[in-house]
């Protein structure tokens, strides 16, 4: 038995502090329920896989109304307030904003990108997808591993998601939400597998 539970106990952090720590915009942060997860960092594999997505999105995209963003770009989860820092995004037709703070939040992604870590993906696959899919406008929420050749990709149908799991390297992922497809060799192009 712990004599000092007290020793054990995380400090509880409150909006105003996330927000001046947000502010200084040396790093990214997450606020969790009076916790502050620094979102920066990151393995090899998580890197390069976040790169190859966005890259291989933007070529996809040119010429069109839509657009997309890397972990930069905040977007506004109300489930999980103020917001999230997801690994992609895209946005089609008009982008939306709500200063936070003084943070512009993007509200109106139609399809959010995360990449699977070992610290991260129990979060990833149930409270923030909940999140992101009961954002009015998404229609397409990823989820991509890094230690396999796996997707698992949720669509909007109506009032319901759709699930489908991607694992055979030589497979292409279709995005029904900006009408295109990007082989899983190129997702995972320059990662080795162990």
């Amino acid at each position: 038995m712990v004599k000092n539970a007290q020793k054990l106990r995380r400090p509880h952090y409150n909006l105003d502090a996330y927000f001046a720590l947000e502010k200084l915009g040396e790093d990214r942060y997450e606020y969790w329920d009076g916790e502050i997860f620094s979102m920066s960092g990151g393995s090899k594999h998580h890197a390069m896989i976040s790169s190859n997505v966005h890259r291989e999105i933007s070529s996809k995209l040119k010429g069109s109304s839509c657009r997309a963003f890397t972990s930069e770009m905040s977007i506004k989860t109300p489930m999980l307030p103020p917001y999230r820092y997801p690994d992609a995004s895209v946005v089609c037709g008009e982008l939306k904003f709500e200063a936070m703070q003084g943070i512009e939040v993007l509200t109106n992604p139609i399809l959010v990108i995360e990449v699977l870590s070992s610290t991260t993906e129990d979060v990833d696959r149930n409270e923030k997808r909940l999140a992101y899919q009961a954002l009015p406008s998404m229609m397409e929420y990823l989820l991509i591993s890094q230690i396999a050749p796996q997707i698992t990709r949720y669509t909007r149908h109506g009032e319901f998601w759709h699930r489908t799991d991607f694992g055979d390297p030589y497979d292409s992922l279709e995005l029904t939400s900006i009408d295109c497809k990007i082989p899983l060799a190129e997702i995972y192009e320059g990662v080795v597998f162990t």
